[in-house]
């Protein structure tokens, strides 16, 4: 049985060390463009919110990530990934992720161009 994360610190403490220091940053690109937002744990990753008691859950999510086999996940709601196809050409993306190589820089500013893009939208 694998073992959850209560805590974002737990779920990078989780990582392997050399990964770590990439949650970090992913983490940190996160925080500095939201600091006001709530961060917990959904579906077994990291993930920030508005602090919003009137929104569903749903509509005060902002943002995720996680450690996948290869890349780390960062996850937004639709259209963002659509919206800024042309910045992220080079990266595999689906309708609500981008893969950011575990083997390449961790592209902060994109990270934090994206999750404003998201900010933008308002709750959905």
């Amino acid at each position: 049985m694998r073992v959850r994360a209560k805590s974002v610190d737990s779920y990078i403490g989780m990582a392997p060390k050399a990964i770590q220091p990439k949650l970090r940053q992913v983490r940190s690109a996160i925080r500095q463009t939201v600091p006001k937002a709530g961060e917990g744990i959904g579906y077994s990753m990291p993930y920030y919110y508005r602090e919003d008691e009137g929104l569903s859950w749903q509509q005060r999510s902002i943002v995720w990530f996680a450690l996948q086999s290869g890349h780390i996940g960062l996850y937004l709601p639709p259209p963002i990934i659509a919206e800024h196809k042309k910045e992220l050409k080079g990266y595999v993306t689906t309708k609500s992720a981008v893969h950011i190589p575990l083997d390449k820089p961790i592209p902060v500013a994109l990270i934090k161009k994206l999750v404003r893009a998201r900010l933008r939208k308002g709750p959905s």
